[in-house]
C-alpha cells in the first residue's frame, strides 16, 4: 500500500485525536515499520489494518466508522494535491466513472507497484449510478467516505447504499441515487 495512505492517516489521527494518540497507536499496533512512513514508499496493507484496529481500541470507535472518516479525509487531500484528476469534470458520476480508467491508470504510471482497488460501472443514467468496488483489502467503508466527499465536492445531493456482492466485503455495489 502506498505510503501516502499511511502519512495521511496519521495526520488525520493527529488532527482529530492528538499526537499522543498517534504515538500510542504506533506503539500498541507494533507495526514492523515502527510507524515511519514516507508518502512515496510502499508498505504492507496489514500495517494500516493494525493502525486502524489500534485506533479503534484506543478511541472506542468502530473500525468501519474510522475507515469511513478516513475516506472522507483523504478525498480532501486528493482534491487539493491532485487537481489534474478533477480538470474538465463537472459532476460526480463522471468523476466516479473516471477512477478506474483514468485516475488509476495515471497512478500506476507513477507507482507501478501500487495495488489499487477496482471500481467499475454496472449501470448508469442521469439519476442513478451502480458502482462496483472490488478489493481483497475489504475497505468498502473507506470507499464510501471517498464517494460521499466526492458528491460534496461536486455539490451534488445523493444517497449511497452499500450492498455486499460477496459476503466477506471484497466486492460491494454502491447504489448512488440523486
Amino acid at each position: 500500500m502506498k505510503g501516502i495512505v499511511f502519512t495521511e492517516f496519521l495526520e488525520m489521527v493527529e488532527g482529530t485525536f492528538g499526537y499522543d494518540t498517534v504515538d500510542s497507536i504506533i506503539v500498541n499496533s507494533k507495526v514492523e515499520s515502527g510507524g515511519v512512513y514516507t508518502a512515496v514508499g510502499t508498505y504492507p496493507h496489514s500495517e494500516i489494518v493494525q493502525l486502524v484496529v489500534a485506533l479503534s481500541q484506543e478511541t472506542k470507535t468502530p473500525v468501519p466508522n474510522l475507515l469511513h472518516a478516513f475516506g472522507r479525509y483523504l478525498f480532501d487531500t486528493f482534491s487539493k494535491n491532485y487537481t489534474t484528476f478533477f480538470e474538465g469534470v463537472d459532476n460526480a458520476f463522471d468523476f466516479f466513472e473516471s477512477i478506474e480508467n483514468y485516475i488509476h491508470v495515471e497512478v500506476l504510471k507513477l507507482y507501478p507497484d501500487a495495488q489499487l482497488p477496482k471500481f467499475y460501472t454496472e449501470a448508469r443514467d442521469d439519476k442513478e449510478l451502480h458502482l462496483v468496488y472490488e478489493s481483497d483489502r475489504k475497505m468498502a467503508d473507506f470507499a464510501l467516505g471517498l464517494l460521499e466527499k466526492g458528491l460534496e465536492y461536486f455539490k451534488e445531493e445523493a444517497t449511497i447504499e452499500m450492498k455486499p456482492l460477496i459476503e466477506d466485503g471484497s466486492k460491494v455495489l454502491f447504489l448512488i441515487r440523486k
